[in-house]
């Protein structure tokens, strides 16, 4: 077969030297990255036949085949020593971040890892069982007293237990999180505060001296309603940012009231999960009138939004 000038076609072995094809063949051009020690600049190990399209993750996994010690999960690259330097994304790939043959990452090691999930478990479930210790007052806390039982004592109770229950269902069938694991040192440090404060709560509110709210019946009611309606104000929150991530994704939408007249909030603050439930604990600190129970509300209500790592739904 001949051209249009009669002479014979190229033969296949011509070599496209096309923009496009030298691209892609530069992109798939195998070459070799050290990894080193974030703090120390040591180096800790050394991968060969890497292209430049391979992602942070894949990078992650062939550091712990050479690692074993270091799951994805505790490995956090940077390409800059620099202490204002970003974490790389996991789908960053090499060349879009700018790393070519012979180049170098920097390393950091999170230190032992532990399940988002089983942190807010543990962080809740404590709060349950450490109130109803102080609950029956126990006479080796208290020692014997024959002091009656205000129904406000009874109210607070059931008003915390449905509160801690309701933040485990949400940790089980809400919350969608954007991490799967958290350092581990934040179990000790979220449970201490948790466990600590209501313990220092409960102490109080169930003291056979508690003084009943002032106003009584009325004050209670008051917060009680206050308290009720915040935390279902709360939960329609949790609800409205869960559905804005479909599940198994890290996908972040910007939150938009819903049909739920709950949902309004969201015009005028940019957090108000956060919001409800500093209303929920001014009714709990209303209806018991006890000053214990303010300080609960402040330290949570000062968690900026969500980079939540942190579950996008609550926290």
């Amino acid at each position: 077969m001949r051209n249009a000038q009669g002479t014979p076609p190229e033969s296949s072995g011509a070599v496209c030297v096309c923009t496009g094809c030298s691209a892609v063949g530069e992109a798939l051009k195998k070459m070799k990255l050290q990894i080193h020690d974030l703090r120390s600049n040591k180096l800790i190990c050394s991968l060969e036949e890497v292209d430049q399209q391979t992602t942070v993750l894949q990078l992650k996994n062939r550091v712990r085949a050479q690692c074993g010690q270091l799951c994805p999960e505790r490995q956090q690259f940077k390409i800059s020593r620099d202490k204002k330097a970003r974490p790389v994304k996991d789908g960053d790939s090499l060349q879009s971040l700018g790393i070519s043959d012979g180049g170098v990452i920097y390393l950091k090691d999170l230190g032992p890892q532990v399940g988002w999930s089983t942190v807010f478990l543990a962080e809740y479930a404590g709060p349950l069982a450490v109130y109803l210790l102080f609950y029956p007052r126990p006479a080796l806390v208290y020692g014997t007293s024959r002091a009656g039982t205000d129904i406000a004592v009874h109210v607070a109770m059931v008003c915390w237990t449905l509160h801690y229950a309701k933040r485990l269902l949400e940790t089980l069938f809400v919350h969608r999180f954007s991490h799967a694991t958290m350092p581990l040192r934040n179990l000790f440090k979220n449970c201490s505060y948790y466990w600590g404060f209501t313990a220092f709560v409960s102490y109080y509110i169930n003291h056979p001296l508690y003084t009943p709210p002032g106003l009584g019946s009325v004050q209670l009611f008051a917060g009680l309603a206050l308290f009720l309606v915040c935390e279902y104000g709360n939960f329609s929150i949790h609800i409205a940012l869960r559905d804005l991530r479909p599940p198994g994704t890290k996908e972040r939408k910007i939150p938009m009231p819903t049909s739920n007249p709950m949902t309004k909030l969201f015009h005028f603050v940019s957090c108000p999960n956060y919001t409800y439930e500093v209303g929920a604990w001014l009714g709990f600190s209303l209806m018991t009138q006890c000053l214990p129970g303010r300080p609960v509300y402040i330290p949570p209500a000062s968690v900026p939004a969500p980079s939540i790592p942190q579950p996008f739904s609550s926290r």
